[in-house]
C-alpha cells in the first residue's frame, strides 16, 4: 500500500474517536494488550513518562519532551490528536515518524489487525510503541488520548505519572462528576511510582491522595510547591513571555522565557518543573537545559495551536481550547489585548458542552460560524441557532477557511480575529 492508501486504511477501517466520537471508544485494554503481545511488548523496552489531564496535557508533554531533548536524551513523544499530519502523533526528538515506517508496519501486521479489529487509537499506540522500541530511544513522553484507567496507553510502567488537571470534558464516557472523571484519570497512577498533580482542586484532591496511598506512590501537587508569575508579555513582539517561578516565596527560575504565550501556560510550567525534579533520580538536567528547552518548545517539538498568532495584519490568533475550562482561559487572555472589534471564527464538535461554552462567549463580538471537516463537527447552521439563544449573532460559512477569510477581510486596522472552539477548527487554519 502507498502512504495515502495506508492512511485511508487507518481512517476508514479503524474507528477513530476524534472523527466519530464515542462509537470508537473501547472501554477495556484487551485490543491494546493483544497488539502489544503480537509485537513482543515493545512498551517494556524503553523508559516512559505518562501524562493525563483534562487540559494542558499536550503542552506539558511537549515541554517535558523539549527538556529531555535539550539534556541530550533521545526522546520519543506520543500525543494526540494531530493538527495537520498524522505523523505529528509520533516523534523522536523533533522528527516525525517516517511514511515508510508506517507503510511497512501496516503491511506487515494488517492481517493480524483485521483479526484483532482494533480502533484507530489502539493501532496507533501499537505503532508508536514499536517505533520507539526499534529506534532504541532513551525515554518516551506518552500522552493519554482520553481518560486514563482504560486509555490504550495505560499498559506502560512509567517512571512518573502526571495528571495536569481535572475539568468537565467527555462526561458521557468518563462520568458526570469531577470525582468520577478524577478517578478515571487517577487510573494511570502506578504502584511505587511517583505522581505529580498539576492543579489542586478541593473536589478531587482526595481521589488522588487515596489512590496514591493505595499504590504506595509518592504524590506531589505542583501548584502547592511552585508558583509562576508573568513578568513580561512579548507575544506580539517576538512570540515569547517572560516569567519568574517561585518556590515558597523564593525565586526558583528567574527570567524564564517561554515560546508558548498563553497565560494558562503559567500553570503548566509549574507542572513541568515539578516533574523535572521528580525525574532527576533517572536523568541529569542542568538549568541551562531547562532555560533553552522552555524558550524553544515549538522548534524542538513541533507544538502548534496554543495561543498562536497566525497573522499580525489583521491580528489573528487561534487556540485549541475546546471545553468550558479551556474557553475560560482563552477569554481571560482575550481581555488582556486592546482591540476595537472582536471577530470570532467559531466551529465546534457535537459532543461537547456547546451550550455551556456559548454562554461564556462575549456578546459584543461578530461571529463567523463554521464546521470543521470531520463527522463529529457540529453543523454551522445549528451552531448559529444555538448561539442566537445565548445572544450571539453572526453569519454562517460553508468552511472554516471561508469563515476566516471573511473575518480577516472585515477586520479593521485595530480589530482582532480569533479562531477557536475546537482543535479541528484550528487545524484547518494552520
Amino acid at each position: 500500500m502507498t502512504y495515502q492508501q495506508t492512511l485511508d486504511y487507518f481512517y476508514s477501517q479503524l474507528p477513530m474517536f476524534h472523527r466519530v466520537g464515542a462509537a470508537a471508544y473501547k472501554a477495556d485494554l484487551n485490543n491494546t494488550i493483544a497488539i502489544c503481545n503480537l509485537l513482543n511488548n515493545p512498551q517494556n523496552n524503553f523508559k516512559s513518562i505518562h501524562i493525563a489531564g483534562t487540559n494542558g496535557k499536550g503542552s506539558v508533554s511537549h515541554m517535558l519532551a523539549a527538556v529531555l531533548q535539550e539534556a541530550g536524551y533521545k526522546t520519543g513523544l506520543y500525543t494526540s490528536p494531530h493538527l495537520k499530519d498524522f505523523r505529528e502523533r509520533i516523534r523522536i526528538n523533533e522528527k516525525m515518524i517516517s511514511k515508510k515506517y508506517i507503510c511497512d508496519f501496516t503491511a506487515k501486521y494488517k492481517n493480524d489487525f483485521d483479526r484483532i479489529k482494533p480502533s484507530f487509537f489502539e493501532m496507533t499506540v501499537g505503532l508508536a510503541f514499536n517505533y520507539f522500541s526499534e529506534k532504541k530511544i532513551d525515554v518516551a513522553v506518552i500522552e493519554t488520548g482520553l481518560g486514563g484507567r482504560l486509555d490504550s496507553t495505560n499498559i506502560i510502567s512509567p517512571l512518573l505519572s502526571i495528571i495536569t488537571n481535572i475539568g468537565w470534558d467527555h462526561t458521557n464516557l468518563l462520568g458526570n462528576t469531577l470525582q468520577k472523571i478524577a478517578a478515571e484519570k487517577a487510573g494511570i497512577i502506578k504502584k511505587n511510582m511517583p505522581v505529580v498533580i498539576g492543579e489542586t482542586k478541593n473536589e478531587t484532591k482526595n481521589i488522588f491522595i487515596e489512590k496514591a496511598k493505595k499504590e504506595n506512590a509518592e504524590l506531589f501537587f505542583a501548584d502547592k510547591n511552585l508558583k509562576a508569575v508573568l513578568k513580561k508579555d512579548l507575544s506580539l513582539k517576538n512570540n515569547k513571555i517572560v516569567i519568574n517561578v517561585f518556590r515558597k516565596n523564593k525565586i526558583h527560575f528567574k527570567n524564564l522565557q517561554l515560546d508558548l504565550t498563553g497565560r494558562y501556560q503559567l500553570k503548566n510550567i509549574c507542572t513541568v518543573l515539578q516533574s523535572v525534579e521528580m525525574l532527576e533520580k533517572h536523568f541529569q538536567f542542568e538549568k541551562k537545559n531547562i532555560f533553552s528547552a522552555i524558550k524553544n518548545v515549538k522548534q524542538l517539538t513541533g507544538l502548534a495551536g496554543r495561543w498562536e498568532i497566525i497573522s499580525k495584519h489583521p491580528l489573528t490568533i487561534c487556540d485549541i481550547g475546546h471545553n468550558t475550562d479551556g474557553m475560560k482561559e482563552v477569554l481571560k487572555q482575550l481581555k488582556t489585548i486592546q482591540y476595537k472589534q472582536l471577530h470570532f471564527v467559531l466551529g465546534m464538535v457535537n459532543d461537547k458542552d456547546v451550550r455551556g461554552i456559548l454562554k461564556l462567549l462575549p456578546h459584543g463580538a461578530i461571529y463567523y460560524f463554521c464546521k470543521a471537516n470531520i463527522p463529529r463537527g457540529l453543523n454551522a447552521e445549528e451552531l448559529a441557532q444555538q448561539a442566537a439563544t445565548s445572544g450571539l449573532s453572526g453569519k454562517v460559512f460553508p468552511s472554516v477557511k471561508k469563515a476566516l477569510k471573511a473575518a480577516q477581510k472585515a477586520a479593521g486596522k485595530n480589530d482582532l480575529v480569533f479562531v477557536g472552539g475546537s482543535t479541528f477548527t484550528v487545524a484547518e487554519v494552520l
